[in-house]
């Protein structure tokens, strides 16, 4: 059997800032939106995952930040809700963040999907039913109840890492696919959804305590990661 190629993947971490210079790489949509969240917080993560992916995109390109223009161009009806990506460029991007995290996952010529969520127990008893197959119900409720808001999370994060890479994000029942426990790689094991099963890689990533993330790509092969935890958006490599 040949072997896999891998897809050479970046992931990127950085803190949740908000100053002028951040700010400043913002499109007039983009600051607009900014000035909707209220919380100082929310204003954070949206500023510093806009200056994260306008610094690395414009780095891929050789575009200034500030001049990076996204398509969201739904490559499955292409309509105006699809996955973001800059027109004409080799490298796809995923994006995420929640509490005090802001990710990045950059692949070359491959779809990535990323996703990271602060572990909490709150609503995981309702929430998981809506959210896990039969089988991964069955595993969460073999969980030690202590274990298991960091268990759901790790399910959570894993799946929608999969409907990010596709692009398809939470439009498809999660409860469609099933992934590996979290005692185990991370992979896609069974699939359910209402459309042609991918080809998945998957990889967990290293967010830091109180954290779960996952990365996905659409790929046949394997995944060569790269994860790295920056001080400031825009000291991207």
């Amino acid at each position: 059997m040949p072997e896999r190629a891998a897809v050479a993947c970046l992931v990127l971490w950085a803190p949740a800032l908000d100053r002028a210079e951040i700010r400043g790489l913002m499109s007039a949509e983009e600051r607009a939106r900014y000035e909707q969240f209220a919380e100082p917080a929310d204003r954070a993560r949206f500023a510093t995952a806009r200056a994260l992916v306008r610094t690395a995109m414009g780095r891929a390109t050789g575009v200034a930040p500030d001049l990076v223009r996204f398509d969201r161009r739904c490559r499955y009806c292409g309509g105006p809700h699809g996955k973001p990506r800059v027109p004409g460029a080799a490298v796809r991007f995923s994006l995420s963040h929640s509490g005090g995290r802001v990710v990045l996952a950059l692949a070359e010529h491959a779809e990535p999907g990323v996703d990271v969520e602060r572990i909490s127990p709150r609503r995981i008893g309702r929430l998981a039913p809506r959210v896990l197959s039969a089988p991964e119900l069955r595993d969460l409720e073999a969980v030690p109840p202590a274990d298991r808001p960091a268990a759901y999370h790790v399910y959570w994060t894993r799946k929608e890492a999969v409907l990010k890479a596709v692009g398809r994000g939470l439009s498809s029942p999660l409860r469609g696919i099933t992934v590996s426990g979290p005692d185990r790689p991370a992979e896609l094991t069974r699939w359910e959804a209402d459309f042609v099963p991918p080809d998945i890689a998957m990889s967990d990533l290293r967010p830091g305590p109180g954290y779960a993330a996952a990365l996905a790509v659409e790929t046949p092969g394997l995944i060569d990661l790269a994860e790295r935890h920056l001080d400031d958006p825009l000291d991207v490599p």
